[in-house]
């Protein structure tokens, strides 16, 4: 809404105060999921361990291959982070 939308200060206060609650509602709801994010997870077992382990270093490989295959096909992009060299 618009300021010029308001006819008087105590739609003014009325719409701040709806705004407010509004903020602390959301400000409740966000630190609840930041909360949620570092919640301990229960011990693995060692098989569940060293599915994640091969799981995790899969992806890396297939990360590092996906950046080699795009530098090889697409060399002009990676140009652009290099540094120049001072002659």
């Amino acid at each position: 809404m618009k300021l010029s939308a308001y006819s008087n200060l105590e739609e003014l206060r009325q719409r701040k105060q709806e705004l407010r609650t509004q903020l602390d509602h959301d400000s409740d709801q966000i630190g609840q999921l930041w909360q949620g994010l570092f919640v301990r997870r229960e011990d693995s077992t060692r098989g569940e361990f060293i599915a994640s382990v091969i799981s995790n270093s899969a992806l890396a490989i297939d990360a590092f291959l996906m950046v080699r295959k795009l530098k090889k096909t697409h060399n002009t992009l990676f140009r652009i982070f290099k540094r120049k060299k001072n002659k």
